[in-house]
């Protein structure tokens, strides 16, 4: 889930409290789905404690595992109208292509903007709009590099369909790659999701395409960093139809 900004306390707060609100600003939160990663190393290193090595290779792990899964608070703009980047990493392709044919969406070419993920971005994954989930459709295929042309359309895939309640429609993709073999999707069709709301992840990177409303006005350029839930990817148009 999104985490908003906590409001300012009415009360003082004692000074463990304030080392703990420390922490948590300062370290991010590991998304459920890394738990298990990060456990396993330290599992490691406490078996093997005795032998320096092994206690170093466990504690390295799952510090490498925490960072990979890192679930860091973000605040979505306030701005009406928005679609916000669904992940982080850099804009590596912005297009007009049809949308995956599972969704039975549109069979017209629309605005498409690619995030690739590197494996020091978060790999957690954000609604890039408000609205209801319509449609999820997940599809097997290849694990190629994320990062070439065919992978959008042979790659192992996972959609979802997104309305807002102007009635714009608003697509995101989790594409798998080369090192990204596992794709979690924690949402279903009749959700709803804020602005921002994480939803999924990848292992270890990859890539997501957001497909837009025709009309849409792109505000990132390629070779952009985005930060999920933050970064203004486009502008809706004024008027809401369902593509």
């Amino acid at each position: 889930m999104a985490r908003p900004a906590r409001p300012p306390a009415d009360t003082p707060e004692s000074e463990l409290s304030r080392f703990v609100d420390l922490v948590r600003s300062t370290v991010p939160p590991i998304h459920p789905a890394g738990l298990p990663f990060v456990g396993g190393a330290l599992g490691v290193a406490a078996i093997g404690h005795r032998k320096r090595w092994v206690r170093a290779a466990g504690l390295t792990a799952a510090a490498a595992c925490a960072g990979f899964f890192r679930h860091p608070p973000r605040t979505p703009p306030s701005r009406p109208g928005v679609v916000v980047a669904p992940a982080d990493g850099q804009v590596t392709l912005i297009d007009e292509a049809v949308p995956p044919a599972e969704l039975n969406l549109s069979d017209e070419p629309l605005p498409r903007i690619s995030i690739f993920l590197s494996l020091f971005d978060a790999h957690v994954q954000r609604a890039p709009v408000a609205g209801e989930v319509i449609t999820v459709k997940h599809k097997p295929g290849q694990f190629l590099s994320a990062d070439k042309a065919e992978a959008s359309e042979d790659n192992e895939r996972n959609s979802i369909w997104l309305r807002t309640a102007d009635g714009h429609d608003v697509v995101a993709v989790q594409l798998a790659g080369l090192l990204a073999r596992r794709i979690v999707c924690n949402t279903h069709p009749g959700a709803h999701l804020a602005l921002g709301e994480t939803y999924g992840l990848i292992r270890f990177g990859s890539r997501l395409d957001t497909y837009l409303p025709k009309g849409s006005v792109i505000e990132v350029e390629i070779g952009q960093r985005a930060i999920g839930g933050e970064t203004v990817l486009a502008e809706l148009p004024t008027t809401g139809s369902p593509a």
